[in-house]
């Protein structure tokens, strides 16, 4: 688990319990060294704080604060091994699946945008 000890309140409140409940099952499994030894991996909830301060922060990867306990090389090959496997994809649908099922989005007020929909041809 991780320790968040050396981590300060504000990337607390970036990934919150609730979020990190939904978070991890989706997380890909670490791949297997094939030749073993080196350095254990970087905990994915510190690797996940650190991807979401930077992209809601929009800082450069490079200038990643250390309080994260995740180096900034770490932290942009994960993200680019969790978008290879769609997590963010994913992570959005689990969301807005939890929230349907309680009731909480306002389905009256969803925009269907037509960059997004395929359009069939020979229909008119």
């Amino acid at each position: 688990m991780w320790n968040y000890s050396h981590v300060d309140e504000f990337a607390k409140r970036l990934v919150p319990d609730g979020l990190w409940e939904i978070v991890e099952p989706l997380i890909p499994a670490s791949p297997k060294r094939v030749q073993g030894g080196g350095i254990p991996r970087a905990d994915d909830r510190a690797v996940f704080c650190a991807i979401v301060f930077v992209l809601t922060s929009r800082c450069a990867w490079r200038h990643l604060p250390p309080d994260f306990g995740v180096s900034h090389q770490t932290a942009h090959r994960r993200f680019t091994e969790w978008s290879e496997a769609a997590l963010w994809a994913k992570l959005h649908r689990a969301v807005l699946d939890r929230l349907g099922a309680a009731g909480e989005i306002d389905w009256s007020r969803a925009i269907v945008d037509a960059a997004s929909m395929r359009a069939k041809k020979g229909d008119r």
